[in-house]
């Protein structure tokens, strides 16, 4: 199993530090409102990561933080006139409900940063000791230079930032010690949430929270660190500096990133009126569409969302799930149960996908050929498992496909839907309209129907029917 490695700008193979077991951090949403689609992708990429990991054999310990404590989240409880931890408790709560819809497991760990702020405190008192960081005023801030290192992950050269320009500084330039030092901690403002430090009443920097929450639930030494490419500089960049020189080890092994999202071939903005939340994307398209979508692209590429795109993609994902309910059907309506010789041998044929899927999942978790692979099984099964194929063999093909789709966390069991009273009695009435050759009346009946939403298909095993 090989990834890229931003660090190192090239494909690995994927040594543990622990034979058998994955240290996996992924850094997580700012909570002060619902997520956004660009928040879904690397939390679809890198669950799909993990569970992919667990099928090849891995114990992963995946840590996936919330940043609880932020300008934004600051604003919006004085916008609303309420506590900051009212407000990351709501979307925390929120998050929460769109991770489910989109079927990504909760990590092994969510740690909230608010909750972290003692460890932050101790390891930037680790860093001022060893001269790394410096108090001025009751703000902390880390000594870029003084990390030889520093620009390694982005691989950009100091003094370039340095003549890049004020944008890439933080402020407070004239009394830091130069430029390109950052913010570990920084005094409190009147409203704001703090906590009492060696420097004074305030609060962490933003990138020593992810450090130490790291640090806590993982270890000094981690195997793979991942997120958007947006965080590479200076987020991550600065993770690795505090981390460093804190420990005196290697951070992470592995560093992996996944590439912008765009709305129609443009950059997602409010301003630009293309900012779509994963909660108004659901109410459009059932979450399972999102999440295909989001793996029908490599990772690293850039990936567009388009009405046509997120039409397209829910045709695709309907594919796979009408193949499953077919051969459920197939199953349960077999005269044998016993495999003949001529299906023991396709099933022998069939084991093709899966090589073609693992490989493709092996190359740095290439999602769309594992795509293409379960595809290839559909068409398959829709080949090969016919009225007169016995049960075990329509059972095995379904369990090949359900068993590759969960990997992508794609499920292809359809939702049971309990129908209204209203719509079960129409499905009836239209029922005795045909039998009573009142055919007028049935037609009615399933246009009245399909104006609701529902779509019915008369087959020989009776009435069906789906959602629009």
């Amino acid at each position: 199993m090989k990834f890229y490695n931003t660090l190192t700008k090239k494909k690995e193979e994927f040594v543990p530090l622990e034979e058998g077991k994955v240290r996996m951090y992924v850094c997580g949403p700012t909570v002060y409102n619902f997520i956004h689609i660009g928040n879904a992708r690397p939390m679809i990429v890198f669950d799909t990561a993990r569970r992919y990991m667990e099928y090849k054999g891995y114990e992963v310990n995946y840590v996936s933080n919330f940043t609880d404590v932020d300008d934004k989240i600051i604003a919006k409880s004085i916008e609303e006139g309420v506590s900051a931890q009212e407000i990351s408790t709501r979307y925390i709560a929120e998050c929460k409900k769109d991770m489910e819809a989109m079927n990504v497991r909760p990590a092994t760990t969510h740690p909230l940063a608010t909750q972290e702020v003692p460890g932050m405190i101790e390891m930037i008192s680790t860093l001022v000791e060893k001269g790394y960081a410096y108090d001025v005023n009751g703000t902390v801030y880390f000594r870029t230079r003084k990390f030889s290192e520093y620009g390694k992950l982005s691989h950009k050269n100091l003094d370039d930032l340095r003549s890049g320009g004020r944008s890439l500084l933080v402020s407070g330039e004239d009394q830091k010690e130069d430029p390109l030092d950052f913010v570990l901690w920084k005094p409190k403002k009147e409203g704001e949430p703090f906590w009492v430090s060696p420097w004074g009443e305030g609060r962490p920097g933003w990138h020593i929270e992810c450090s130490e929450m790291a640090k806590k639930y993982l270890g000094e030494e981690i195997d793979i660190h991942a997120g958007g490419e947006d965080l590479i500089f200076p987020h991550h960049e600065n993770e690795i500096a505090q981390s460093e020189c804190c420990n005196g080890k290697p951070f992470a092994r592995y560093w992996l990133h996944n590439a912008f999202l765009n709305i129609d071939n443009r950059k997602m903005s409010k301003s630009l009126g293309n900012f779509f939340t994963v909660r108004e994307i659901g109410e459009k398209y059932d979450l399972q569409v999102l999440r295909f979508f989001m793996l029908s692209a490599h990772y690293r590429s850039p990936l567009n969302f388009s009405a046509d795109i997120m039409e397209a993609s829910k045709n695709a994902y309907e594919r796979i799930v009408t193949a499953a309910d077919r051969l459920k059907e197939v199953s349960a309506a077999a005269k044998s149960v016993d495999l003949t010789g001529e299906e023991n041998g396709k099933l022998e044929e069939m084991k093709q996908f899966r090589a073609k899927y693992e490989e493709a999942m092996d190359d740095d978790l290439n999602t769309a050929d594992a795509l293409a692979a379960i595809f290839e099984l559909v068409k398959f099964a829709n080949t090969e498992v016919t009225a007169a194929s016995s049960k075990t063999f329509a059972d095995r093909v379904l369990e090949e496909i359900r068993e590759l789709c969960d990997i992508q966390g794609l499920i292809v069991d359809r939702k049971k839907e309990t129908l209204d009273e209203e719509i079960e009695a129409m499905i009836a009435e239209r029922q005795a309209a045909r039998k009573a050759k009142d055919f007028a009346r049935a037609d009615a009946i399933r246009d009245e129907l399909l104006a609701k939403g529902i779509i019915l298909e008369d087959t020989r095993e009776g009435v069906k029917w789906k959602r629009a």
